[in-house]
């Protein structure tokens, strides 16, 4: 069976945390990355083309230390938005997005992890 996608790398891994600035500092002053960008609830770091991204959790929500990753961000070699997405509906797989971001792409795994497809370019 010939694959409907080819991952061309992981795009980057989300770890939750309580305090983003904190995050931030320990992740830019003590491992050397660099921001690649951010908002006031998340920072993308990048080190030599590979990601890490930080989200802030609400002040209610707790953080699960070494058992919890949010999602990993694979980036396709090649495909675009409607095919990628008509083709995992097809698959019976369902799709969700993201609030305010209408192309993006969350699905899980068979063991229930979650996963964002990433098109090439974005």
């Amino acid at each position: 069976m010939t694959a409907p996608f080819k991952v061309a790398g992981i795009d980057h891994v989300v770890y939750l945390v309580k305090d983003l600035a904190r995050a931030k500092n320990f992740y830019i002053d003590f491992l050397g990355m660099e921001v690649d960008h951010e908002s006031s609830w998340q920072c993308f770091l990048k080190c030599d083309g590979q990601g890490v991204a930080r989200f802030e959790v609400e002040d209610n929500k707790d953080v699960h230390a070494g058992s919890e990753v949010n999602h990993m961000a694979l980036r396709l070699a090649d495909g675009d938005f409607a095919r990628v997405k008509t083709t995992l509906e097809n698959a019976r797989i369902e799709v969700r997005g993201r609030t305010n971001d209408p192309h993006c792409i969350y699905f899980t795994d068979p063991d229930g992890h979650q996963l964002q497809l990433l098109m090439p370019g974005e």
